[in-house]
């Protein structure tokens, strides 16, 4: 029997996040229509009163936790404890109330950065626990790096359907914007965008550009996350990338070509680069899902930067 969504209370954490957005339209693409949208306006996810109330209030059968602080690696870097202590608590006490209230069904999204970095070609699941997270991220690493831990605890004590999902580097429209704490698409897309428009003679690109990353659209990620919760109940993570390979100097090629920029790049070594390497084995997900990511880097850059040209003058992008 195929799985029904329309009738059903979902409650999705983090509604204002970009990835959250992306999977709201999902959802109710396929018919559901009964989200509860929370988000740090609603609701204190750090604050077991708040998570509380706002569970009895909206008392969902589905739970999808996509809250959380997150950004790029020089503000994790500059405010590592509250990298730690928000995602933690986030992360813990949702998982642990909407238990409480009786949810049918929970899934929460890992990250990349809980790996270790041990220079492997491709990153699989089974590798989480070889080593420490990665030094630059270690605290947000770390805190979400218990997400399974807390998961698993519960389907073997109290028989929670609890998922655990670990979405590569995602980008796309709805994303943060800022120089300082995004991530490094939309940072350098704003940073182009900025330098056509400006006539700008060059634009200065944070690190070496040998870093080597796995970028997964957000559609994809969002799609990936509605077939999970429709299909698997499973106690192993899964990773939802693309597992395709890109070096950040290449990253910038693609961006520059998109916006026909002919000015000088400009590397600034002086800023760290990251991991070295980053690529997911998606073999998993594609055995337990059933699902592959499908939006070339390529086209998803033009999808974003697109967005961002027509929200950029309305003061709808978050810099």
């Amino acid at each position: 029997m195929a799985f029904e969504w329309a009738g059903r209370r979902v409650l999705v954490a983090g509604a204002d996040g970009f990835l959250a957005r992306h999977l709201i339209a999902e959802l109710e693409s396929r018919g559901a229509d009964g989200i509860v949208r929370v988000d740090r306006r609603e609701c204190d996810l750090r604050e077991q009163a708040d998570v509380r109330r706002i569970l009895a209030e909206a008392r969902p059968q589905v739970v999808v936790n996509l809250a959380g602080l997150v950004g790029g690696i020089l503000v994790n870097t500059q405010r590592p404890a509250e990298f730690f202590y928000d995602n933690l608590m986030i992360g813990t006490l949702l998982m642990h109330e909407s238990w409480r209230a009786g949810a049918e069904k929970y899934a929460a999204c890992m990250c990349g950065c809980s790996y270790p970095d041990t220079g492997a070609p491709f990153i699989s699941e089974g590798m989480l626990w070889d080593g420490p997270p990665q030094r630059n991220s270690a605290p947000y690493g770390s805190a979400k790096r218990l997400l399974p831990v807390q998961a698993e605890a519960y389907r073997r004590q109290y028989g929670m359907r609890a998922i655990v999902l670990v979405p590569g580097n995602i980008y796309g429209p709805h994303e943060n914007f800022s120089l300082n704490d995004a991530h490094v698409i939309p940072s350098l897309v704003r940073k182009f965008y900025e330098a056509r428009r400006d006539g700008a003679g060059r634009v200065v690109v944070w690190g070496s550009g040998k870093p080597v990353r796995d970028f997964v659209y957000a559609g994809d990620a969002a799609e990936a996350i509605a077939v999970a919760l429709e299909s698997y109940d499973g106690a192993e993570i899964v990773n939802i990338s693309s597992g395709t390979e890109t070096s950040v100097r290449e990253l910038v090629g693609i961006i520059a070509e998109l916006y026909d920029y002919r000015g000088e790049i400009v590397w600034d070594p002086s800023k760290p680069d990251g991991q070295a390497r980053k690529i997911f084995d998606t073999g998993r997900m594609v055995r337990l899902l059933g699902y592959e990511c499908r939006t070339t880097l390529r086209e998803g850059i033009r999808k974003t930067i697109a967005w961002l040209e027509e929200n950029y003058s309305k003061g709808n992008v978050r810099l």
